[in-house]
């Protein structure tokens, strides 16, 4: 495994700069998400690194190796992709093996089966590594997918929203399959995503980007808790943070024009009375859909709360973040 660094990056396609100036390091060994909406600049970022495309200013190391003007292949890096891309007439073994027949590596064939044996069984398919490709669920395609990448034993993997096309039950499944995989080896990995989900509950750091600039990077308790931008408070939290007018409460910061208040940060039962507009029962917890002079907010209560649509709450701040009229975070 290895440490991926980006000094100063760019790259512009025509007069779309899809990435600028980004400067971060994904360490040895951690498991980075790249987060932000479409067009954010992720999968580009992704790309500079694995080589397929070039920068067009800035340096790109891995393992301490500048590789700008190395081929991908040189870069010693495997990429997963949203689509399976996998071999529908070879079975899951020969998909496995694919990449280990390359002519550059020039794997022998009993190096290829211990690999494609222990690649299985930590993908949890060996009961299917002879059946055909085109006889799997998508679960275990995208499985293939990836253990198309960790048999390579890469210096870093690179992985583009490859859960993306799953279904819900599927993409939880392989969330955590995915995070334990990534802990057992060890593996350096960047994966893209727009999901803050995926970012949460798999990331060992998060990097926020807006518009091809990165926004923070740091752990996603880090972001989620001390966010540098009202953009970068949005990203990261289901439901998400709500962001109000800062004359809406009392005792706002000077120079405030925005207040956030995450769902969990909202005290009830004493401060501005708002009516309840819904009420969501999700086991074990409830939401509060409430709008308080012409303005939604979303908070947490009691599963066992007796609270109904219409009726009044009052509710105040608790430990509330400040924001500036330009985004920037209020300390």
């Amino acid at each position: 495994m290895a440490e991926v660094a980006l000094h100063g990056i760019s790259k512009r396609f025509g007069r779309e700069i899809a990435v600028h100036d980004v400067t971060m390091t994904i360490p040895d060994g951690a498991f980075v998400v790249l987060l932000g909406p479409t067009g954010a600049g992720k999968t580009t970022t992704l790309r500079l690194i694995s080589g397929l495309e070039r920068p067009d200013k800035g340096e790109i190391l891995i393992d301490g190796r500048p590789v700008v003007d190395e081929t991908p292949a040189q870069r010693n890096v495997a990429m997963v992709f949203q689509q399976y891309s996998l071999y529908p007439h070879m079975t899951v073994r020969e998909n496995l093996a694919f990449p280990l027949r390359s002519p550059i590596l020039k794997t022998p064939e009993e190096v290829i089966a211990r690999k494609v044996s222990e690649v299985a069984e930590v993908l949890r398919i060996s009961h299917k590594l002879d059946n055909r490709a085109t006889a799997l669920s998508g679960g275990e395609m995208q499985r293939v997918s990836i253990g198309r990448a960790l048999v390579r034993d890469p210096a870093v993997h690179l992985m583009d929203e490859p859960l993306s096309s799953l279904d819900a039950k599927l993409r939880a499944e392989l969330r955590i399959e995915l995070k334990r995989i990534q802990a057992d080896l060890g593996a350096t990995l960047l994966y893209v995503t727009h999901d803050q989900i995926e970012a949460m509950t798999m990331a060992t750091h998060v990097g926020v980007l807006d518009h091809g600039r990165l926004a923070q990077f740091g752990s996603p308790r880090e972001i989620y808790e001390n966010p540098v931008s009202l953009y970068a408070a949005g990203r990261l939290g289901l439901p998400r943070i709500n962001a109000l007018p800062a004359r809406l409460f009392p005792g706002a910061h000077s120079g405030a024009a925005t207040i956030g208040l995450r769902p969990e940060h909202i005290a009830q039962g004493q401060g501005r009375p708002a009516k309840v507009m819904r009420v969501e029962h999700l086991g074990d917890q409830t939401r509060l859909h409430l709008r308080l002079d012409g303005h939604d907010i979303v908070t947490l209560t009691d599963a066992r709360s007796g609270i109904e649509p219409g009726d009044s709450v009052a509710i105040e701040p608790r430990n509330p973040l400040f924001f500036a009229a330009n985004g920037a975070r209020i300390a």
